[in-house]
């Protein structure tokens, strides 16, 4: 379904997959792709795609989302030859393509683009058995955008890190997965921490290792007089 947030359309269309909306049409794109959860979906009518990492990484599904004057940015690590899957390298692409680094400013059409550090802290709780990180530094990136005057927060397949806690966001795609990301937990602290003017939880349940109690999440933030609301990414 399609939530409304101080004039942006939001819909969360499964695993890590956001369409966003402003008021003149301009339509934005996290991580299109994976899992099936696209399957028939051909909108093709994204303005802007934006890649956080290789798991993200999607070339199919960015063909299925992207108007054909579409530009996509893509994290510099980017890179098809370390992906186990069939996918078309980032410059081969039909589109403009520009590659960010992970503390990188940009403006595209209407929106001004930041990218931030997303990592699993080695010292943290979200390790591998052999306590590599899941997501080490340099892997991907999280994107801070502005948008019809609101700004956008996904923190990609991160921890919770320091540089999030002083963003000024308004609507915060919540990564509450946990296992290879910040949980439900903590998300609901970074919650608090943000203060934003809505809470949409994305990145979860798509596949085994993402299963999270998403009715908990919301009572949890709710409970913390933030405003939070879920969507089902089987309404399209």
């Amino acid at each position: 379904m399609t939530i409304k947030h101080d004039g942006l359309d939001v819909s969360w269309l499964g695993y890590a997959t956001v369409r966003i909306e402003s008021p003149d049409g301009y339509v934005v794109y996290f991580d299109p792709g994976r899992y099936g959860v696209l399957d028939d979906y051909y909108a093709r009518d994204g303005d802007l795609i934006l890649v956080t990492h290789d798991h993200h990484y999607d070339s199919d599904a960015i063909e299925q989302v992207a108007d054909e004057d579409a530009t996509v940015v893509a994290y510099e690590g980017v890179n098809a030859a370390n992906i186990d899957r069939d996918v078309t390298p980032v410059e081969d692409l039909s589109y403009e393509t520009i590659r960010v680094n992970d503390e990188d400013f940009l403006t595209v059409g209407e929106v001004d683009v930041w990218t931030l550090p997303a990592f699993n802290d080695p010292d943290g709780p979200h390790l591998r058995d052999n306590g590599e990180p899941y997501h080490p530094r340099g892997l991907g990136c999280a994107y801070h955008i502005s948008i019809g005057d609101r700004t956008v927060f996904w923190p990609g397949d991160s921890d919770v890190l320091e540089g999030f806690r002083h963003l000024e966001v308004s609507l915060f795609l919540a990564n509450i997965g946990g296992t290879v990301v910040m949980d439900r937990h903590e998300a609901a602290d970074l919650a608090e921490t943000l203060d934003p003017d809505l809470v949409l939880p994305i990145h979860y349940d798509t596949i085994p290792i993402l299963e999270a109690d998403d009715e908990a999440f919301v009572v949890d933030v709710a409970n913390r007089g933030i405003p939070v609301v879920l969507d089902d990414p089987e309404q399209v």
